[in-house]
């Protein structure tokens, strides 16, 4: 399968503070792989350049043979990559339903006759397209729920939903599985290896909980201070001189 994202020499800084160091990462379409580091080594500066939050100060991201550097983070979405963050961010006001088709929104073809005559074929058609992630995703007693209403491991759910709901060709999870029960991190598993399998979604994710991360990638980066400091299977990122050093010291 060929590359999807290939990013190369990336560096970002904060005045002083360098948040991302020369890194290289590359994914292949249906390959999921892990970037794991201590707190501060760079993961999540790592989503937002790619994503278009930040822009870097030096390097390239190319998605699909296409550069997205530059582009908004709406543009980004656009061009078929979502995300879910580490800190929630959803609607909270809002229905489980609602939310999810917000993340259709980018799809929605309306036309002026549309509106006249009050048609309301392309709005069934983005409700039933939620649909399926409600049932996919095991939402069902929720979907008119306020999502301030529903507990923590179901918001992230719903967070997942929304990102599915703009039909990414790459997922983009940051933290997926922080502050879940045991039971809970289970599901969320199963899920992203159904999207993958199903959907044929390639994933890239932060995550601290190692044997989570194990379970998903087939392939894990560690970071530290910027600088990427191991690459290969979870066993060898984990066995890594360099990386035991990073977490546990001298």
């Amino acid at each position: 399968m060929g590359t999807l994202l290939e990013v190369r020499g990336l560096q970002l800084s904060f005045g002083g503070i360098r948040a991302l160091a020369g890194v290289d990462v590359s994914l292949a379409e249906g390959e999921t792989l892990a970037v794991i580091g201590p707190n501060g080594s760079g993961k999540t500066s790592l989503f937002n350049c790619i994503t278009g939050v930040y822009r870097p100060d030096a390097g390239t991201i190319s998605f699909s043979g296409e550069s997205l550097l530059g582009r908004s983070p709406d543009g980004v979405t656009r061009r078929g990559v979502a995300r879910t963050f580490q800190n929630l961010r959803l609607f909270h006001n809002m229905s489980v339903l609602d939310n999810l088709l917000l993340g259709r929104h980018l799809h929605f073809r309306r036309s002026f006759l549309d509106a006249v005559l009050r048609r309301r074929g392309e709005e069934i058609r983005h409700r039933r397209k939620c649909e399926e992630l409600i049932d996919f995703l095991n939402l069902q007693p929720y979907r008119k729920s306020r999502v301030a209403d529903c507990p923590y491991g179901v918001q992230k759910r719903v967070e997942l939903a929304r990102a599915l709901a703009t039909s990414p060709r790459l997922l983009l999870l940051d933290e997926p599985v922080a502050g879940l029960t045991a039971e809970e991190k289970e599901e969320f598993t199963y899920w992203v290896h159904e999207l993958r399998g199903r959907l044929g979604i390639t994933v890239l994710l932060v995550e601290h909980d190692l044997r989570v991360a194990s379970r998903l990638a087939g392939r894990m980066v560690a970071l530290d201070h910027g600088v990427k400091i191991a690459e290969g299977t979870p066993s060898e990122v984990q066995r890594a001189p360099e990386v035991v050093r990073a977490y546990l010291g001298d």
